[in-house]
């Protein structure tokens, strides 16, 4: 914004006269939003929310710049292979697993619909684009359901990265499909 203000102010500045820094920024801002250059938008308007038809809600965070090349895929069918990168997130914040964690530091490929991921990324692939970065909350059903991710300890005892009914946040970027091998 301010360095649109310097390279309009020698069109403005013959047809005004401004007093104060104040009177400038009043009369330049109205002339701004009569002009039509600001979107009534704000900056920090909240995403649109988008839900699949299993009820993984998603928002795109960052859309799709690659080209749309006739022919090319850009959403995948069952059998597919997804490479998917992401970070998962308990509900208070809590990291529990991301592509780029210590000891991992690669992309996830998986086949679409073959139960190689929890059902809600399965089904979060299907509604985006390649190239598209959401945030996805994907419901307990879709993702550990009744027996979240626990281990038995010694005695009774047992202690879960990723509770029972547990709702999960994943940032997830889709990077590219293929086509299974024959």
């Amino acid at each position: 914004m301010r360095s649109l203000i310097f390279l309009l102010l020698p069109l403005i500045s013959s047809s005004y006269t401004f007093h104060t820094r104040s009177s400038f920024l009043k009369t330049f801002s109205s002339g701004i939003v009569a002009g039509g250059l600001l979107t009534s938008t704000p900056a920090n308007a909240a995403p649109e929310i988008f839900t699949t038809s299993k009820g993984v809600k998603y928002a795109v965070t960052k859309k799709s710049t690659l080209p749309t090349t006739l022919g090319a895929p850009t959403s995948p069918q069952d059998g597919d292979i997804c490479v998917i990168s992401y970070t998962g997130y308990l509900t208070n914040g809590q990291i529990f697993d991301a592509t780029h964690s210590e000891g991992k530091g690669k992309d996830l490929a998986f086949s679409l619909g073959k139960k190689q991921v929890i059902d809600g990324l399965d089904d979060l692939l299907r509604d985006i684009k390649v190239g598209d970065t959401v945030q996805a909350i994907i419901p307990p059903g879709m993702a550990y359901g009744s027996k979240g991710v626990c281990i038995e300890k010694e005695g009774a005892e047992t202690e879960c990265l990723i509770k029972p009914d547990q709702t999960l946040v994943y940032d997830v970027f889709f990077k590219k499909i293929s086509l299974p091998p024959p």
